[in-house]
């Protein structure tokens, strides 16, 4: 291998290794990152799965945090957000009272951010 191939291959390997391709929820899917030309990476997740999360994933060594687009247990979209926390704390309380009414065997709790994350209904999980 000459020096530049191998430039290339570690270059190439670095820049794998910051800019993942996948990310697995909090709520154990496995789930592909979206990358855009002009927008930061985005992930699609149901609300559920990112319960107990205090702020949105990143890439490239931290340094960009992923925009979360959060679907409800049916996959229809919920919220597209930068700041989970801000989220967790404000407009979350109107997206629960609507999903308690549409999805009443999911779990809406009051404190999403100290929930432990689901991808089940309150019948099968475990107590």
């Amino acid at each position: 291998m000459t020096r530049i191939d191998l430039y290339d291959a570690l270059l190439r390997q670095r820049l794998e290794s910051a800019l993942r391709r996948h990310y697995t929820a909090p709520g154990g899917s496995h789930l592909p990152l979206l990358y855009h030309h002009d927008q930061p990476p985005a992930l699609a997740v149901r609300m559920q799965e990112m319960f107990g999360e205090r702020q949105n994933p990143t890439v490239a060594e931290g340094r960009v945090a992923v925009v979360l687009e959060l679907f409800s247990p049916a996959h229809r979209p919920l919220q597209v957000t930068r700041d989970l926390a801000a989220l967790w704390q404000g407009a979350y309380r109107e997206v629960q009272k609507e999903m308690k009414g549409h999805y009443p065997k999911h779990v809406w709790p009051d404190d999403p951010a100290n929930t432990a994350p689901t991808r089940r209904t309150k019948k099968y999980q475990t107590p």
